[in-house]
């Protein structure tokens, strides 16, 4: 420890002048006794690797708009509607549309059934020209692509076709649509 005095008075100069130089003395001195007084701090260090690991799993997900065909009068009638299918980059799928709800319907004459226990016949396709039947049977009917991690639209075109003079009113149907990876 390091104790400074400072004079009361210096006969041979003015206060105002002194004391700057006083202090700057002074944290010299202090400054030189923590160089001799501290120690220096030294930190250890040591380390480990830590292994980080995840299996992913072959993973689909599908979604769907709506097929609406709109007012039917009795011509040939054709909608699209989307199925969106989003899997896992590099995997592959296939993906299949039931017959629907309607008592004997098939993948290849599906029904909606309406007022009286009407049924109004319509069919599903693959592609545009509407020739490529879309049913369940894989690598027969059913739609195939591999996965590339985003979402990947495929679309269904329905057709109804014409002549069907049927009771008037809303007719409705629900099909699933399935996909196996």
């Amino acid at each position: 420890m390091m104790i400074v005095l400072f004079p009361a008075s210096l006969p041979d100069r003015p206060r105002a002048r002194r004391w700057p130089r006083m202090l700057k003395a002074a944290a010299l001195a202090g400054a030189g006794l923590a160089g001799l007084c501290g120690s220096t701090a030294y930190a250890a260090t040591a380390t480990t690797s830590v292994s980080v690991t995840a299996t992913v799993q072959a993973t689909c997900l599908i979604s769907s708009t709506s097929l609406a065909f709109g007012v039917y009068t009795g011509v040939q009638l054709d909608s699209t509607s989307t199925l969106t299918v989003t899997c896992t980059n590099t995997t592959p799928y296939n993906v299949g549309i039931n017959a629907g709800t309607a008592p004997a319907a098939t993948v290849t004459t599906r029904k909606m059934t309406g007022p009286t226990a009407g049924v109004l016949s319509y069919a599903l396709f693959q592609d545009t020209g509407r020739t490529i039947n879309w049913g369940t049977t894989v690598s027969t009917d059913t739609t195939a692509g591999t996965g590339s991690g985003v979402a990947q639209p495929l679309t269904v075109y329905g057709r109804i076709a014409a002549s069907q003079f049927v009771a008037p009113g809303a007719y409705t149907d629900t099909v699933t649509a399935t996909i196996t990876f």
